[in-house]
């Protein structure tokens, strides 16, 4: 009887780790599943709505209870007139007559500007639907990172430049480097009084284990076909030859990329600002860096009452890996910033 007690007790423990095992793996491919399944997809947002409501909120926080009644009498008949009168616009063929838009975009660069693809679906969207008193706001956040990458996010914002819409770039923490390289691009910047900006430079920067490699006996061989298709290596010796021709790439990014600023913003004093420093808001202003003084926030106020505030935003599914990846890479930007 016992040996059947312990072998029940053994096959109780059995079963109960195998399900343990079957449930948790039903749950974690259940939630891998629904992840896959989430599509990529634009949001819209209509900004201004939002800002009415909230402002609505707040005035009526302040009122008492026979003030409240009268307001909300008033507001529900200025509504019902609202609709009459759209109604009335729309059979006698005056609905056209309609507020422009301000299109609200956010651009958080990493080092790589994985955020173009987003930035060229969110632009597309814009580009199709765009009426001549149209305007883009793209509130801009980096501290720069790949010359290809940054590059490419510049080009996406110049498609807005050659169909002729605004476009105003807010800076209310940082745009330096590619990220000013973007910013260049707008009819209008405004940086707050102690965004970074500026950091108009290239820099390029490789360790060199040669020696250390060397101590432990260790061969490398490096073949390449071509005199510079390798000039500085982590692993191999550097020579002074590969030196001067990679401070000559430098360079020759360099004034590619204060040739682009110029073209962008001519009168801009290129040499005097190009020296790779960066500047507050308030002094970049001085500069010409930035045409004014303030947040994204303030333009969107401004905007609230003559244009229809549309908040655009292309999320894309990421799959587990980019997503841990993306995590490290923001925790990169934050270290490099502090």
């Amino acid at each position: 009887m016992e040996g059947f007690s312990l072998y029940g007790l053994f096959l109780a423990k059995f079963v109960t780790i195998v399900s343990a095992i079957v449930i948790l793996t039903m749950f974690f491919f259940g939630v891998g599943m629904r992840k896959q399944s989430r599509k990529s997809e634009l949001k819209i947002k209509n900004l201004g709505e939002n800002y009415r409501y909230r402002q609505r909120q707040m005035q009526q926080v302040k009122m008492n209870n026979s003030e409240h009644k009268a307001w909300l009498k008033s507001f529900k008949k200025q509504q019902k007139v609202k609709m009459k009168n759209e109604k009335l616009g729309i059979k006698t063929g005056q609905g056209s007559l309609k507020k422009p838009c301000l299109y609200v975009l956010d651009f958080k660069g990493s080092v790589d500007a994985r955020e173009v693809s987003s930035l060229r679906e969110e632009i597309t969207a814009i580009l199709a639907v765009a009426e001549q008193q149209d305007e883009v706001l793209l509130r801009l956040e980096s501290s720069g990172g790949m010359v290809h990458s940054y590059g490419l996010a510049a080009s996406q914002l110049m498609r807005l430049k050659e169909k002729n819409i605004p476009l105003i770039i807010a800076i209310d923490k940082v745009a330096a480097s590619g990220g000013y390289m973007m910013a260049c691009i707008a009819t209008k910047i405004i940086a707050a009084p102690f965004a970074i900006i500026g950091s108009i430079g290239v820099v390029g920067q490789i360790p060199n284990i040669n020696r250390l490699l060397k101590k432990h006996n260790i061969d490398l061989e490096l073949h390449t076909a071509g005199e510079y298709k390798r000039t500085l290596t982590i692993l191999g010796e550097n020579t002074e030859q590969c030196r001067q021709k990679f401070i000559e790439n430098l360079n020759e990014t360099h004034e590619l990329f204060k040739e682009f600023i110029h073209q962008n913003r001519p009168l801009l004093d290129i040499d005097k600002v190009s020296t790779g420093e960066y500047w507050y808001g308030s002094l970049a202003l001085g500069k010409g860096l930035v045409d004014k003084i303030g947040v994204s926030d303030d333009v969107i106020i401004e905007s609230i009452d003559t244009k229809e505030i549309i908040g655009i935003c292309y999320i894309q599914n990421k799959k587990m890996l980019e997503r841990f990846t993306g995590g490290i890479s923001k925790y990169v930007n934050k270290l490099l910033l502090h």
